[in-house]
């Protein structure tokens, strides 16, 4: 069978009885981090903006779906839309091998798709369980070489998971199932340049609208074919160069993967497993930065006024954002405000970094200037194979000591329990009051048991 008919039967039979208990409680987690940012975001400018954006663009349409915190009623793509880019304006993102952040295009496909539907909970979770995993397995090996071409990994890859979780919860068969996914290649979208050249890219707020006419030309019977990703003139040929699993660049340093396999285990292995949370609202190395570090500094009370220099041993990937073959113009390495110093320096100076700041300072707001001064005594030392997210901090001081911590990457990979302590301390920042984010915080926590999975989750955003 072709790599997308893998994919199709796998979620076309996929039961939430399937689920193994650790998927359901990260499919629980995501959709709680997912709709945290959305809560961060509500005010923001980016918010509001996409919102009468589409208000504007859907003038006379219909109003099958609603938007996150505000409760306009939008149709299903501009729903998905604004739900989207407000996730992406509240920084707390999930994240898969640093530039995917899956969540930010799932969820918002996820609560359309049952919305309109009436879906439960059960079938909610399976949906966003389905669009993970396919979405994870056709990205993993291959996100710094579609980089490396000049496309953003994130909506690139998105577009599929999006459209997965809004097929499975539509109901939608196999054979729909594999025209959404082949249908999802002529719509896949995402482009490093505007970026890089001073504008705002379109990104998984793009690539959800896409999945929702790809599942809808499914649906209705648009065939998509049968080696779209694989074939000869397929998805990988056309963003990673080839099908043949040659690639230009990869987190480990290997330069072959192989397209048979990347379906190997499917429902048995779960790559979903791998999805992190970006608790802070920075980079996901820079998260790492600021974990270890200010763990290092409690394990062995170390402050400020100890530390002489700092080094820190990491992969070169992190160092060359957003790929190597286009580095951020400007970008030298050197520290600054909201380089990965600067949070190295934080975590070391504050054990920590506020949960409701961005990644850089807004009007009105100020940085220690003990974390001013430490950031230009830290040192990032570039290595090939470092694990992604595992940086080697090692702390002197200013009596000739030295400590190290290693980071193991998985430091922002935990269960649902976590998540909710972890994310809580947001809520003296959202519009809701922070009665109501723990009821959030615990639908989400039983959400197998909601009957209207998207109407309940999609209240509570709502201010009091």
């Amino acid at each position: 069978m072709s790599l997308s008919r893998d994919f199709a039967q796998f979620v076309a039979g996929l039961r939430y009885a399937d689920l193994p208990p650790d998927v359901v409680d990260r499919a629980k987690g995501v959709t709680l981090q997912a709709l945290s940012s959305a809560l961060v975001a509500h005010d923001l400018p980016a918010s509001k903006q996409a919102l009468v954006l589409m208000q504007e663009e859907e003038t006379g349409g219909g109003g099958a779906a609603t938007s996150l915190c505000s409760g306009s009623k939008l149709t299903k793509a501009g729903a998905a839309f604004v739900n989207a880019e407000m996730i992406l304006a509240g920084g707390k993102w999930d994240t898969f091998r640093m530039l995917t952040h899956p969540g930010t295009a799932i969820i918002p496909a996820a609560l359309v798709a049952a919305e309109t539907t009436g879906a439960g909970g059960e079938q909610f979770l399976v949906g966003v369980a389905a669009g993970y995993e396919v979405m994870e397995r056709m990205a993993a090996e291959f996100i710094p070489t579609v980089m490396s071409r000049g496309f953003h990994a994130g909506p690139v890859f998105g577009v599929f998971g999006a459209a997965v979780a809004a097929a499975k919860i539509r109901g939608l068969n196999a054979d729909q199932i594999n025209s959404a996914i082949a249908q999802c290649v002529n719509l896949a979208a995402g482009n490093l340049e505007g970026a890089r050249s001073g504008g705002r890219s379109l990104r998984e707020g793009g690539a959800v609208r896409n999945a929702l006419l790809a599942v809808a030309m499914a649906k209705h019977g648009t065939p998509g074919g049968e080696t779209a990703l694989e074939g000869e003139a397929g998805f990988y040929h056309a963003y990673a160069g080839n099908n043949r699993g040659e690639l230009r660049y990869s987190f480990t340093g290997q330069n072959r993967t192989e397209l048979a396999r990347i379906a190997d285990g499917l429902g048995r292995e779960w790559m979903f497993l791998e999805t992190l949370y970006r608790i802070y609202s920075t980079a996901g190395y820079n998260i790492a930065h600021v974990e270890v570090t200010a763990r290092l500094c409690e394990e062995h009370d170390i402050t400020y006024a100890d530390i002489d220099r700092i080094e820190a041993l990491v992969n070169w990937l992190e160092t060359e954002y957003p790929s190597p073959a286009f580095p951020t113009p400007g970008s030298d390495g050197k520290p600054r405000v909201g380089s990965t110093q600067y949070f190295t320096a934080y975590g070391a100076v504050k054990r920590g970094y506020p949960m409701l700041r961005g990644a850089q300072p807004r009007p009105g707001e100020s940085d220690p200037p003990e974390v001013l001064d430490l950031m230009h005594r830290v040192t990032l030392i570039p290595t090939v194979r470092r694990t992604l997210f595992g940086p080697r901090i090692t702390l002197f001081t200013n009596d000739g000591r030295c400590f190290t911590r290693e980071g193991t990457g998985r430091e922002f990979i935990w269960d649902f329990e976590e998540e909710a302590r972890r994310i809580r301390p947001i809520a003296s920042g959202l519009a809701i009051t922070p009665a109501r984010f723990e009821t959030l915080i615990d639908n989400c926590r039983q959400m197998h048991r909601l009957e209207l999975a998207a109407q309940t989750l999609i209240g509570l955003t709502m201010p009091d």
